[in-house]
């Protein structure tokens, strides 16, 4: 059998090549700053203390990345420890990081089951690994382990039912090819691949693409030697085991039950969304914002503070403000899932001054509308884009007068 390290040595995933950072900033869920703020501190955290953070199985450095060039653009003081057991792996993350000039991040060569010997740190960033571990509670306790009073983590694991068809393959494969190197089990592997028959639930499976990119993404999709799947239950038992719970998925409005069906109203919050996961049936992972077990996770979008500061992450806000005003249904795409936007064509000017700078007092007083007027307005504007995770809440563009 080859090791998750050996995969890993002989792909680094994903694929990145450093040259490239000069032309994008690849971002996405979970760790980008406004998205921690947002779910783990209610959009409240003091921007000018520096945070602490962990990046737990960094792999070629996508999370790593995001979060040093974010607050490095946002001025923002922070010290990044990143851990892979991968040599090629860091090797990658460290040329990106070059390239970009960051400064800040401490490389090492290590597992993620050593997180607490590093310290104790504000946020934590594991994506992607949890889920290829041999005893993946074991990972869940050491990073519970290595994080600091009022901090947070941001996890990606897979689940189970976006990914039909994976499991057999690399079940198949991983019998078909023990005992060969990873080079000769990706080639083998492809040919299977490209024979299998139209109706084989891999081919029909749209949601699927990694295998299409790259040869990293097709051995870590295909034939990776341990791999598990988490579905929205086994994920909350988990973290009720090894001290955590969730915070928020990084789209909570996937898992909400009542935009698919009225039925099983009455039920708790975790059966609606375990049953919403079914339903769908496209969820391939979950991107999920976790605090201690013992704390009260924050509510940034119930509360009625006018000091917060409202971004929208992936949108044009003149553009979107532009078409609610000639009174257009916007769309966004979420999981697959196409949402028309209902926003009241009052709404445009207030959507037209979110820039990550003005708090919602703020916009209130450029609309000229008192807090009553505001608020009913605004209640509308959040209600239909916070729940998909564009409308974000975080001062960490905001200055100190």
């Amino acid at each position: 059998m080859v090791s998750v390290q050996e995969q890993y040595e002989a792909y680094p995933y994903p694929e990145r090549d450093p040259a490239e950072e000069a032309r994008r900033l690849i971002t996405g869920s979970p760790s980008h700053p406004l998205e921690m703020d947002h779910f783990l501190w209610g959009g409240a955290r003091d921007w000018s203390r520096e945070i602490r953070i962990l990046v737990a199985g960094g792999g070629t450095g996508d999370g790593l990345i995001q979060l040093a060039q974010v607050l490095t653009s946002a001025g923002r003081p922070y010290r990044i420890t990143y851990l892979d057991l991968s040599e090629r792996a860091r090797a990658v993350a460290e040329a990106r990081a070059k390239a970009r000039g960051l400064s800040g991040i401490t490389f090492h060569q290590a597992s993620l089951l050593d997180a607490p010997d590093f310290g104790r740190f504000d946020y934590i960033d594991c994506c992607g690994v949890l889920h290829h571990l041999p005893e993946p509670d074991q990972g869940f306790r050491a990073l519970r382990a290595a994080l600091a009073p009022g901090g947070g983590a941001g996890i990606m694991v897979y689940a189970p039912y976006g990914r039909s068809g994976v499991y057999p393959l690399q079940e198949a494969f991983g019998a078909l090819f023990e005992g060969l190197p990873p080079e000769a089990r990706l080639e083998r592997a492809r040919q299977i691949v490209a024979a299998l028959p139209e109706g084989h639930p891999f081919r029909a499976n749209r949601n699927l693409v990694d295998h299409e990119q790259s040869d990293a993404g097709f051995y870590d999709l295909l034939l990776h030697s341990q791999d598990r799947a988490y579905s929205v239950t086994d994920l909350a038992e988990a973290l009720a085991r090894t001290g955590w719970q969730l915070a928020s998925f990084a789209t909570p409005a996937l898992y909400e039950l009542d935009r698919i069906t009225p039925e099983g109203a009455d039920l708790p919050p975790l059966d609606r969304a375990a049953l919403a996961e079914k339903l769908r049936g496209t969820l391939k992972l979950h991107n999920a914002y976790l605090v201690p077990g013992n704390v009260t996770p924050p509510k940034p979008a119930e509360g009625r503070s006018l000091t917060r500061v409202p971004h929208l992450r992936g949108l044009d806000p003149a553009a979107l403000a532009r078409a609610v005003s000639e009174g257009k249904r916007p769309a966004l795409t979420a999981g697959g899932t196409r949402v028309p936007l209902r926003l009241e064509p009052r709404a445009a000017p207030l959507i037209a001054a979110i820039d990550g700078r003005r708090s919602l007092a703020e916009i209130a007083a450029r609309a000229r509308l008192d807090p009553l007027a505001f608020g009913g307005l605004w209640q509308g504007v959040e209600a239909q884009l916070a729940p998909w995770g564009v409308l974000l809440y975080s001062g960490l563009l905001r200055r100190a007068d």
